[in-house]
């Protein structure tokens, strides 16, 4: 069920950076028992990304995808937006929807998000999917270019650097629809939202220790002509989870459950299948 326009809007009235952000999100209910799905988007994007994933798996399954603080119709907090307050965010997101144990999936800057939340509620997490991401902190050259790409977007809007990125995020000769879509959602994001999401994924922790304790199943998920998360980075989050999965998607970049969502869904599939039995 997917919350209406009013019921957003109440929760957004009630939002507070100095603790949780009330989300919108996407809740579809099969009404079975089999393990809960929850997805978490990249940046600059919106729950959107998720759609042939939300169309695929709902028909078995719970699937809630939320829109992040700052993206989509969820509430803009400008400043600093940690990855520990997207964290904080979705885990008051679930304890509201009373969802007690689930698969846990996110893509570039999700994928970041879920191994946060991981470090913070590890019991509620039965599997892991961690799509075009990485796990290390970020280096010096690395914050000062995001917190200039934080200002320019501040400064110009959207619209030039999704123009700028769109061939990266989706590979050249992706499907023109699927361009259209990315470009939409990059260009609909307000810019103090993701300039806040910038500033504090450079400041974000080093997570390279933490999946060697992962003691879930886990499905790391890379495009094969992804220049931002390269297959080697997959490789080596593949190498340090104790119990995980690769699968690498030809004809793809950063963005495969877009631009090959029948491959893409074909292997978080088969991963859900182990929660199911």
């Amino acid at each position: 069920m997917t919350p209406s326009p009013a019921s957003r809007a109440s929760r957004a009235s009630r939002a507070s950076r100095v603790s949780r952000v009330s989300l919108a999100y996407e809740d579809e209910d099969a009404g079975t028992s089999s393990t809960p799905l929850v997805l978490v988007h990249g940046h600059p994007f919106d729950r959107t990304m998720w759609a042939p994933q939300i169309e695929t798996f709902s028909a078995a399954r719970r699937v809630i995808a939320p829109d992040l603080r700052g993206y989509g119709a969820s509430p803009v907090v400008p400043g600093i937006t940690l990855l520990s307050d997207f964290a904080r965010d979705i885990e008051a997101l679930l304890d509201d929807l009373k969802v007690e144990t689930f698969v846990l999936a996110g893509l570039s800057m999700g994928g970041q998000i879920v191994m946060e939340c991981y470090d913070r509620f590890p019991g509620r997490i039965r599997g892991l999917v961690l799509a075009d991401t990485f796990p290390a902190a970020e280096t010096a050259e690395g914050r000062r270019t995001r917190n200039a790409m934080a200002d320019r977007l501040l400064r110009e809007g959207m619209r030039g650097y999704a123009d700028e990125v769109l061939e990266k995020m989706v590979a050249p000769y992706a499907d023109a629809e699927v361009k259209a879509h990315v470009h939409r959602m990059m260009t609909a994001t307000p810019p103090e939202g993701a300039a806040a999401a910038l500033r504090g994924r450079a400041e974000r922790p080093d997570y390279r220790t933490l999946l060697t304790r992962v003691t879930v199943p886990a499905l790391v998920v890379v495009g094969a002509d992804d220049a931002y998360t390269p297959v080697a980075d997959a490789q080596a989050m593949h190498a340090a989870l104790p119990d995980s999965t690769l699968r690498v998607i030809d004809g793809a970049a950063h963005m495969p459950n877009l631009e090959r969502p029948g491959e893409f869904n074909e292997a978080l599939g088969a991963f859900l299948a182990r929660f199911d039995g």
